[in-house]
């Protein structure tokens, strides 16, 4: 019929660019949930600054093999929060000032999720800075002295127990022994460390109290090289304790300059550099040379903690060698990210926001170095230290005796 049109007639353009519109529409939503989805399924990205150079590189790389370890193991079983990790390192050749431009490279242009902290007190203090300016979480498990806390930041948080205290469990020891047996006199030396100083200062003034007299007390650079007079000046001391605030290259000098010169005080105990393992007895002469030398620390392999045995089991498998070589370093850096894992899920997020309040919300949680609770400001309260002996060619836990595999050996054996 002439001049008589159908609806669809009538209406064929409107509804045409209708329906182009909601096709469109469509699409674009297909579009932007792929997107969402493909980012959702992107790795979470952790920043990292280690020392891979200079004179934290031996405990740098042992920071980075327990990072490593640790987002291998978390990848193998899932992820977080089903996305898988991928760790960010740089390296910071062991300096203050590479190590705020990494943190800065890493947040703001690496634009990682979430950032693990450094190796070593001297380079987290600067680092958390950084990080609390982009409001990023710091966990980490190998700068804990105690001017990281003092800082007036909240997004910084160590998994291991105070370094303030760690010689703790030794000089309880020392005290323990019968007054006929216990050293009359003590020479300290420690680098002026933000680490191993006020570690020294503690036990110092524990053992004044105790009634054992200072022989001489010295603190050096931390960028000391030659080590020779320091060694010289305890060995007149004639001190028959020796404490050390050191790291593992001056630990390394004081061994070689006692045994040289058959200077044997009772007992010498490091904050660090025995705890190397290989990286320590090599350079001496071997394990027979580090026989009765003390160090303090928090975790040891056979420890029957959270996920350890896996811990230690997996790392012969992917770095080799034996249980008793693996660094405390290793273990530290490991304990930070299965403290991080268990924020993520506490939190169900990877937001910094949220996961700074999880952190302060009093939570406990499990690490292979013990339980981890932080106070205000970040500190682990219910960490511990404990004292390790090398004995036959081995380390030991000496004290205290709820953990010990062995005796402590007192006095200490005359040098081979």
């Amino acid at each position: 019929m002439v001049g008589r049109h159908t609806f669809w007639q009538r209406n064929r353009l409107p509804l045409l660019a209708l329906l182009m519109v909601v096709l469109l529409m469509c699409s674009a939503c297909t579009q932007n949930n792929t997107a969402t989805n493909t980012q959702s399924q992107a790795p979470i990205k952790i920043g990292v600054s280690v020392s891979l150079s200079g004179d934290f590189s031996a405990d740098g790389k042992a920071t980075e093999q327990g990072y490593q370890l640790w987002a291998d193991t978390v990848n193998k079983n899932g992820g977080l929060l089903g996305r898988q990790v991928k760790l960010d390192f740089l390296s910071d050749g062991s300096n203050t000032t590479q190590v705020v431009t990494n943190y800065q490279k890493l947040i703001t242009n690496n634009h990682d999720d979430l950032v693990f902290g450094p190796y070593s007190t001297l380079l987290t203090k600067p680092a958390s800075v950084v990080a609390n300016r982009y409001g990023y979480a710091m966990l980490e498990g190998s700068g804990g002295g105690p001017s990281v806390f003092t800082q007036g930041l909240h997004n910084i948080f160590d998994v291991t127990a105070p370094i303030v205290n760690q010689m703790d469990s030794f000089v309880e020891y020392i005290l323990s022994l019968p007054a006929d047996q216990r050293p009359q006199t003590v020479a300290y030396a420690t680098e002026d460390d933000p680490f191993t100083q006020p570690m020294i200062d503690r036990a110092r003034q524990l053992l004044e109290q105790g009634g054992v007299k200072t022989a001489s007390y010295q603190v050096y650079p931390a960028e000391t090289t030659d080590f020779t007079p320091i060694a010289q000046k305890i060995i007149a001391s004639n001190a028959q304790l020796v404490v050390l605030g050191s790291m593992l290259p001056d630990a390394t000098a004081y061994v070689q300059a006692f045994k040289q010169q058959h200077f044997n005080p009772k007992a010498i105990v490091a904050s660090a550099g025995p705890d190397q393992g290989a990286q320590f007895t090599g350079p001496i002469g071997g394990a027979s040379v580090a026989e009765g030398i003390f160090f303090p620390n928090a975790w040891a392999p056979g420890l029957t903690t959270y996920q350890n045995a896996q811990m230690v089991q997996d790392y012969i498998a992917k770095y080799g060698g034996t249980a008793d070589q693996i660094s405390a370093d290793t273990a530290e850096a490991y304990a930070a990210g299965q403290v991080l894992a268990q924020a993520v899920n506490k939190a169900h997020s990877i937001d910094n926001k949220q996961l700074l309040a999880t952190l302060h919300a009093g939570n406990t949680f499990q690490t292979l170095q013990g339980d981890v609770k932080f106070n205000d400001v970040g500190e682990n309260v219910d960490g511990k230290g404990f004292t390790f002996q090398w004995q036959g060619g081995a380390v030991q836990r000496v004290y205290p005796a709820s953990i010990a595999t062995a005796k402590p050996v007192y006095p200490k054996p005359n040098w081979p």
